[in-house]
């Protein structure tokens, strides 16, 4: 299974927003859309950066704490660029599954960005690759149960030979 049939199962469109986007409008994207990231494009949909909610909790205990010790800028003044990835790791549409699931584990990031030149197709979340795993999983043991009942009954075992 390659990353490409993953993407083929997904029912969301790419969700994106530009650099210069209010960190709160994003969070409210997120939110209406019930989504964990958000890929932040330039012009033809040229990767610059994702924002995950693991960046909004970041700047949110960051600026909490600064609150403490005096003013800060809201959430609504700080814009996506400050505070987005901008260097996620990518994956291509042809990338093994294994090999996805290997190179999410190393970088730690739970979205990757699916990327052809510098265009983004489509996004892969760690729970894309579970769901994709457990249906291959899921047709493996259904293909293996119909294989052993149409095992044939009068084979000769081992001790008749």
């Amino acid at each position: 299974m390659k990353v490409s049939n993953i993407l083929d199962l997904q029912k969301n469109l790419l969700i994106t927003l530009p650099p210069n986007s209010l960190l709160s409008d994003a969070v409210i994207l997120m939110a209406e859309k019930d989504i964990g990231s958000v890929v932040i494009v330039e012009k033809e949909n040229a990767l610059v950066g994702m924002l995950t909610f693991r960046e909004v909790l970041r700047v949110l205990a960051k600026r909490q704490i600064e609150n403490r010790s005096g003013a800060t800028p809201t959430m609504s003044e700080i814009k996506v660029n400050e505070v987005m990835n901008s260097q996620p790791t990518v994956t291509d549409k042809d990338m093994q599954i294994d090999a996805l699931r290997r190179l999410m584990n190393e970088c730690g990031e739970r979205y990757l960005p699916c990327v052809e030149g510098n265009k983004v197709l489509g996004v892969v979340s760690f729970h894309d690759v579970a769901r994709a795993m457990l249906r291959a999983s899921d047709f493996e043991n259904k293909m293996l149960k119909a294989y052993i009942q149409d095992w044939p009954e009068d084979a000769p075992s081992e001790d008749k030979k």
